[in-house]
């Protein structure tokens, strides 16, 4: 987004119009009704059960959103763009990759930060797209609404599911270096403390300026009470549920409304290499082509899942299978979204995988 677009009202489809951008705040919303009656009901639900809806959500649902970014970003986009993206990325991999190798409590550092800025940066364009962000001014200002709502996604979890979260956090160091983590974690309350305080300023500050700068297109309101959804879903619902739930009902679903809405401002480059099948006319093209990126996407993505498999000396952290299936799911996820966002957003400065014109 360039300088001269923030702070616009950048309304491109109808909100209310939006079955994908509904679905996310109903989902959310149901989330967090239906887990704080089992709460009060003082009710708890195994971990195994837990992690098992985790994978369910990150892997079955979550998974091919994934591949789907890297192809629309790539979608229309010359072949040496698409050589350079696919070389960048798969150098960003094995980057991250080795540092979890030589100092895994950074590389995990680094993959909360991941996370944060995903969600973050990710819904601040969709509110681009889907109802505006007039309210944001400045860039300062877009980058406070990233952290709101992409720190939401940890933060909030560490201040109200710390236990749940250390916990997790321990194994998937362990995958790499057991017992690395208990040198440097520190006392947990304090640290729920710093983290709940340093979370709550940017929450204020976020909502104090966006409540300042509103207009009347609404833009606020529905930015507002989409981040405090956000910081009481993730309040309620227990931790790994919570992330494993989030990733497909939220934040993929907003991505595709994202992208139905500028899809036809996309205009193609020349030499498009294999992907200009998909903007054929002939249906059996593009349902064969449709069908050559599925294949090859889930190939290279459960490849690259069991090189790091192969390679890790603790694949499971010393967890059980359910529970050691999140760890190293999480990290392998991390792994290859770090690039995705450094690759397929922030240096992609024509487009990007969160592009709105």
């Amino acid at each position: 987004m360039t300088e001269s677009q923030i702070g616009t009202s950048r309304r491109l489809v109808d909100a209310a119009d939006s079955v994908p951008l509904t679905v996310s705040r109903t989902a959310l919303l149901a989330l967090v009704v239906g887990f704080a009656a089992i709460r009060v009901a003082d009710l708890r639900i195994p971990l195994r059960i837990q992690a098992g809806v985790y994978l369910l959500g990150m892997v079955a649902m979550n998974l091919p959103h994934g591949g789907y970014e890297h192809f629309e970003n790539l979608r229309r986009r010359a072949t040496t763009f698409q050589g350079r993206y696919v070389g960048a990325y798969l150098v960003g991999i094995s980057l991250f990759a080795g540092l979890l190798f030589v100092a895994p409590v950074a590389g995990l550092a680094l993959a909360v930060g991941v996370a944060v800025a995903k969600g973050g940066f990710g819904d601040v364009h969709a509110m681009d797209a889907l109802y505006g962000t007039d309210h944001l001014r400045s860039r300062p200002q877009r980058w406070l609404a990233a952290a709101a709502r992409g720190g939401a996604v940890m933060a909030v979890p560490m201040v109200f599911w710390p236990e749940t979260f250390y916990a997790f956090s321990t194994i998937m160091v362990n995958i790499f270096e057991p017992g690395a983590l208990a040198g440097v974690a520190g006392d947990l309350g304090t640290r729920r403390l710093l983290i709940g305080a340093g979370y709550g300023a940017v929450l204020v500050a976020h909502l104090g300026l966006g409540y300042r700068n509103a207009s009347h297109t609404g833009s606020f309101r529905a930015d507002a009470a989409e981040t405090l959804l956000l910081v009481v879903y993730f309040a309620v619902v227990p931790v790994v549920i919570a992330v494993g739930l989030y990733f497909p009902l939220w934040y993929s679903a907003r991505q595709v409304a994202r992208t139905t809405a500028v899809d036809d401002a996309i205009d193609p480059e020349a030499n498009a290499g294999l992907l200009d099948a998909f903007d054929s006319s002939d249906p059996k093209r593009v349902a064969l082509a449709s069908w050559g990126v599925l294949v090859v996407g889930s190939l290279a993505t459960f490849g690259l899942a069991a090189g790091l498999w192969a390679v890790s000396p603790r694949p499971l952290g010393g967890a059980g299978l359910l529970v050691g299936l999140v760890a190293f799911w999480s990290i392998f996820i991390s792994i290859i979204a770090l690039p995705h966002v450094v690759v397929g957003a922030w240096l992609d400065r024509e487009r990007g995988i969160w592009y709105v014109p």
